[in-house]
């Protein structure tokens, strides 16, 4: 049976659009069983309706505390049966609710070779640092901030001239390559945890 995936987002939805595609081209044997965003009018929720997947908009303010939000987010993607989490920039950092209902089956993409540059503006931390080497990193979601077990990673050069966005552009066009492809071995049964390692079988 094909493998259900949840996906998190909060923004324009560009890595869902490659799982998507993946999955379209036949690359990647699995479905996207529903999409979830803390934010009314992200696109990610426009292209998942566009693609008849079902969406939902889970707002933070509706509840008393973000474990309850959370608790609400889990609720619905285990009524989709989900198998695998993907954080898609997703922009809220993951609770106790979430982290425990989907233990080791949590990724997320990040767009800087972890565990350099966490958190927010990666890119922009990457150029003013004037390292000559970024790039992006899919990795299973633990309690640290973007510094769980790395699964794949894949480097792109930063040009003297570079600036936030054209550097965040050609890391974007990385993350579109790895993320589905990480994704296609977790559906294939073929990552195996060992401690901080991710073997790939």
């Amino acid at each position: 049976m094909a493998l259900a995936i949840g996906v998190l987002a909060s923004g324009r939805g560009s890595n869902l659009q490659a799982i998507m595609d993946a999955i379209e081209n036949g690359q990647l044997d699995a479905k996207i069983a529903i999409v979830i965003s803390d934010k009314k009018d992200a696109k990610a929720l426009e292209r998942a309706k566009a693609a008849k997947v079902k969406s939902l908009f889970i707002n933070p303010k509706d509840f008393k505390s973000r474990e309850d939000y959370e608790k609400n987010v889990v609720d619905a993607l285990k009524e989709a049966n989900v198998g695998l989490v993907v954080l898609a920039g997703y922009m809220l950092i993951l609770g106790k609710p979430l982290l425990s209902a989907f233990k080791n089956k949590i990724i997320n993409i990040h767009p800087a070779l972890i565990p350099s540059f966490p958190g927010l503006h990666a890119q922009k931390q990457a150029v003013d640092f004037g390292v000559r080497v970024s790039g992006c990193t899919v990795h299973f979601v633990d309690e640290s901030l973007d510094a769980g077990p790395i699964i794949l990673q894949s480097a792109v050069p930063v040009l003297q001239n570079d600036s936030e966005g054209s550097l965040s552009e050609r890391i974007l066009k990385e993350e579109h390559r790895i993320l589905p492809e990480a994704v296609r071995l977790f559906s294939e049964g073929r990552l195996k945890l060992e401690g901080r390692r991710v073997r790939i079988l």
